[in-house]
Formats: C-alpha cells, structure tokens, sequence
C-alpha cells in the first residue's frame, strides 16, 4: 500500500458517517480568525474548519453562491460509494450515453475516453472521476445507479445535499461541466467533503497521485491517469505532506477551486477555495494551511497551582470558604489567544472539617466556547471544624483549670474553711 495512504486510512477508520452528520449539521459557525493571507482577488470564497470539533478557523465570502465546477463531483462519487452496488464489478456503457459524450467533449470537458459499448469495473469510473476529473466517468456512474436517467441522479444529489445540511446548493449536472444553475458555496461544500472524508474508499482514491487503467473491450493498452491535485505531487512547489485529497475543479465561470483537508500531528482541517486562479490556489492554500499548523497548537489550560473557584465552608470561623484547584493539568489544542472559561459541578456549601486532598466537585474546561475536558476539583490544605478547634482549645485549658482548682482548695484549708472546719463544727453541737 502506498505510504501515503496509511495515515489516510488510519484517521478515516476512525471516523463514521453518523459523527460526520452530527457536526457538520451545526455549520455553519462564526468565523473565529482574521484571514492570515489576502487572496488573490476579494471576491474568493474561502472556509477553514477543524474537522474533529466543526469550529469555523477562517472565513471569506464562504456562504456566497458560486459555480462549483468539478467539485460537483465529490457528491457523484459519495452517491456512487453509497449506492451499495459491487465497485469490483463490471458494467457495459449504454449507447444512451452517446450524446451525452458528444456534449463533453463539444464543452472541452476532460474525459478518460470511455465509449459507449465499452466494459469498464466500477472501481476504474471512481479512479477516473476522482483522480483525472473525467467528466465522462461521472456521466456512466449517474447512469449505472439510476439506469440511464441521468435526471434522477441529479435529484439524488440534490436531496444528498439536503441531507447533509447544505440550504445554498443546486446540482443540475453530474459533473459540473455546465455552470449554469450548478452552484453551492463554501460553507455547505465543506460539510458534502466532511461526508467524502469519512468514506474509506473515497480518501483511498482521492490520495492516489497516479493509476492504471486497465485494458478493455474498447482500450487494448492499459493507460496511465494522473491526479489534477498537484499538492500532492512531491515534483510540485506547493506540494505538502499534510494533504489528504480531496478534488479540484475549473470552468471559465467558476474559476479554479479546490477543497482539501491537511492532517497533522493527530488534528484535521478541512479547507474550501473558490474563485482563484491556476497560479495562485495551490499557494493560496498552502499559506493558509502552513500557518494554521504554525499557529494552533497544544497547551496548558489548567494548572494545579492556580486556584479555580471557593465554595462556602461551613462550622469554621476562621475561614468562611474552601479554595479549590485542578487535580491535575489540562492541556487543551487552540488558538493562543483562544479565551480558557470554566463551568463548575459544586455543592452549595461544604462543612467543615475537609481534609486536604479532599475531593469537592469538578470543572468543565472550555477552550474559546469548545469543550476540552472535565477535572476534579481538590483542596490544598485541611480546613477543621469549630466543634474540632474547641475541642482541643478545651484540652489546652484543662491543666490550668486542674491547677487552679488545686490552688483554690489549698487556700480553702489554709484559711479554714474545708472538712476539718465542718468536723470541728459538729463536735461543737454535739457537747451542748
């Protein structure tokens, strides 16, 4: 397996359809960040979010209607992964096909040069749309899923967006060769990519730099396509070990796009570009990359020196509340400016005595509105009762008290009064 596939499909083993939906169904969110780079032209759209928290990094024009060009074809492979038909298998390409080859190639669409009456795998029309950006791939795959009626796939698209939480997205085609009317926006293209990252298959495909189409009924020699994602080519000036897919896309309208995700030291982001130009997006997007991976980082939250909260002490008038801190550090990945809050699990008051060490509540700790994680809270000293404080003040003056009450009884007897006083006394009355 090719090496740059491994961490690819390590990290989306991990994901799953279900915790893509739950996130991405909360976009979009504020822009958190000013934008690092100016672009190229200000009407571009752009939209960095970290993929494991749905947080919004970085926003620009994000939820503007554009053409999407061939990053229209993202949904077309997520549908062609989802239909559930045998990817390994083979199919035939309908003759009813035949005009619909004839528009790609009078709209200089690109093509992997599939004929109608030709026995293709399935596998090999993915490779071909995700990796060449073959218009004509994505035409067969809409056909082979809804039997020839490449309408009902496009409805299948547009209710797959709906279901994903995109409101601004309109597919009328299968490949988005023809702009108008096939438009999205930044925003919901990030949450339609979150879907495609979390497919195995799809990650595997799109990472792949080159791949071998196999011979066939129609193609005797086996042919070589090769990826339009130039960041991932190592040949290449922007190229970045960080990339992981995704697709790009260009017409005249559109402008160049391009949607990726970059992955590092155990964190994802997932970055939408729309409206640049061919010598300036793959710089674009590794500025913007290169200084969120610069910029955000792990670091400590909480310590366990610093005191958190108090919580009123009661049966103790020395010291009307109990200080509590972390029991242990919390480190937290972020901004550095990113604002540490706490929400806290407390009795409403505690009673004394309360040992040190003791245990008391816990704090939630946020990292600029996102939940880091929960940490007990402990004290630092012992905090005793009154009833325990008088207690042994009482034994404290239980000497003196001895005393004293030894030297009242010997000034009773030197000064006559005590027993023998009352002895004396009573001789006396017995003698009358």
């Amino acid at each position: 397996m090719n090496k740059l596939l491994r961490p690819v499909l390590r990290r989306a083993a991990a994901l799953t359809a279900v915790l893509v939906l739950a996130v991405w169904l909360a976009l979009p969110g504020m822009a958190a960040y000013p934008m690092p780079i100016q672009t190229t032209y200000p009407d571009e759209s752009v939209y960095l979010f970290d993929l494991d928290t749905g947080k919004t990094i970085l926003e620009q024009n994000a939820d503007q209607s554009r053409y999407v060009a061939s990053l229209t074809k993202m949904m077309t492979a997520l549908l062609y992964l989802e239909s559930g038909l045998d990817l390994q298998a083979e199919i035939t390409i309908p003759t009813s096909l035949t005009q619909e080859f004839t528009d790609i190639q009078n709209a200089n669409g690109t093509t992997i040069g599939l004929r109608t009456g030709e026995t293709v795998r399935r596998i090999d029309l993915l490779y071909g749309l995700l990796v060449a950006s073959a218009n004509d791939a994505a035409s067969v795959i809409a056909s082979d899923v809804c039997n020839g009626d490449l309408t009902a796939f496009v409805a299948k698209m547009n209710a797959r967006a709906a279901e994903l939480g995109c409101t601004s997205t309109n597919f009328t085609c299968v490949h988005g060769l023809y702009d108008y009317g096939n438009v999205s926006t930044a925003q919901d293209l990030a949450k339609i990519a979150a879907a495609c990252y979390a497919n195995e298959t799809y990650m595997e495909i799109a990472q792949t730099v080159t791949y071998t189409l196999p011979a066939t009924n129609l193609h005797a020699n086996e042919r070589e396509i090769t990826t339009t994602n130039l960041m991932l080519d190592p040949e290449y000036a922007y190229y970045r070990d960080y990339i992981r897919g995704m697709k790009t896309g260009f017409t005249t309208l559109a402008g160049r796009c391009y949607v990726t995700f970059a992955q590092k030291d155990g964190h994802t982001y997932g970055l939408v570009v729309l409206g640049s130009d061919m010598d300036n997006i793959y710089r674009e997007c590794a500025e913007i990359l290169d200084w969120t991976f610069a910029t955000f980082r792990d670091r400590q939250l909480t310590d366990t020196q610093t005191m958190l909260t108090t919580v009123p002490l009661t049966q103790c008038r020395t010291q009307p509340e109990v200080e509590l801190y972390a029991a242990n550090a919390v480190n937290g990945y972020g901004h550095p400016d990113d604002e540490v809050t706490y929400t806290f699990d407390l009795p409403e008051s505690i009673r004394a005595t309360v040992k040190n060490g003791q245990v008391v509540g816990t704090a939630t700790v946020w990292l600029d509105g996102y939940e880091v994680g929960t940490v007990d809270l402990v004290t630092h000293q012992e905090y005793v009762s009154d009833f325990r404080t008088d207690g042994i003040a009482a034994l404290k003056l239980l000497p003196a008290l001895l005393v004293i009450l030894l030297v009242l009884a010997l000034l009773s007897v030197l000064t006559g009064g005590g027993p023998g006083l009352f002895r004396r006394r009573g001789r006396r009355r017995r003698r009358r």
